[in-house]
């Protein structure tokens, strides 16, 4: 069985539905051969990665930057793993209320560190809330899921 890794800051109300979204969808009925691991980036580190096929990340703007539990989890774990996962496929999710440029930029250059391989591109969640972002998180994760079932992630 293949194993899916979503590590996801969830601050709010509206980030927490994101994540849950995010869950949801890898844990569609039709998904069987997929396991799926939720954990906040402060629970979550080397042995967490080690363990997956496969890692979708949410995080929110924050100063330009992504969140800071999210910082530590890539400082905690980048080493750890740096040699053993390259290739891992990722994904990710921002919640941004400007427009998620920096943040973005941030974890891309982290994710070219670790030579991980985006299964998308980045899907940043602009300004005001809309209740449409939460069902684009749900097929991000569904898509990550299916991919990984698949064997084409």
């Amino acid at each position: 069985m293949k194993r899916l890794l979503i590590v996801a800051h969830a601050p709010s109300p509206n980030t927490r539905r994101l994540r849950d979204a995010a869950e949801c969808g890898a844990r569609h009925p039709d998904i069987d051969a997929v396991e799926v691991v939720v954990k906040p980036p402060l629970d979550a580190g080397p042995r967490d990665i080690r363990r997956c096929d496969a890692i979708l990340l949410g995080t929110t703007e924050n100063l330009g930057y992504m969140s800071g539990a999210l910082k530590d989890f890539f400082d905690r774990s980048y080493y750890a793993v740096l040699e053993e996962k390259q290739g891992l496929p990722c994904a990710l999710y921002i919640r941004a209320g400007h427009d998620g440029t920096g943040t973005r930029r941030a974890v891309e250059s982290i994710v070219s560190g670790l030579c991980w391989r985006w299964a998308q591109e980045p899907l940043v969640l602009r300004g005001e809330w809309q209740d449409s972002f939460v069902d684009h998180v749900e097929e991000l994760g569904l898509y990550l899921a299916a991919g990984l079932e698949a064997g084409v992630l």
